[in-house]
């Protein structure tokens, strides 16, 4: 049988779908202070979270385990290379977002990380 508990919100479903529509907003932001990243509407700034949550998830780890020496060499400051090519291939995937240059995507990188990070502070998993 169907529990009608799986159907419901949860507190981990609501914190999922309250930390996606934050990072949206985060986007937002971050297209706002950059003239040269273009978001055209919210909901793209929604499907721009969404992905860049997933290929952090997926392709992330596997940068970041590949990375390792470098970013050691570097002491950290390749992983923010990193979080610009992300950021980079998710604008590239999604049509309705455009990033223009490099420094633009780097700076959006660290923009959208530190706002990410400050999300992860105040919900708390």
């Amino acid at each position: 049988m169907y529990n009608i508990d799986n159907l419901l919100f949860t507190e981990e479903k609501m914190k999922f779908i309250l930390r996606l529509i934050l990072n949206a907003f985060v986007a937002i932001i971050t297209a706002y202070i950059l003239p040269d990243f273009i978001i055209e509407s919210f909901w793209w700034a929604l499907a721009f979270a969404a992905i860049l949550g997933i290929l952090n998830a997926i392709i992330g780890p596997i940068l970041r385990l590949l990375t390792l020496p470098i970013t050691i060499i570097t002491l950290g400051l390749f992983s923010l290379l990193i979080n610009a090519l992300l950021v980079w291939l998710t604008a590239w995937l999604l049509p309705g977002v455009e990033i223009i240059g490099f420094w633009t995507t780097l700076l959006a990188g660290i923009i959208i990380w530190i706002g990410s990070w400050i999300i992860s502070i105040v919900l708390k998993d």
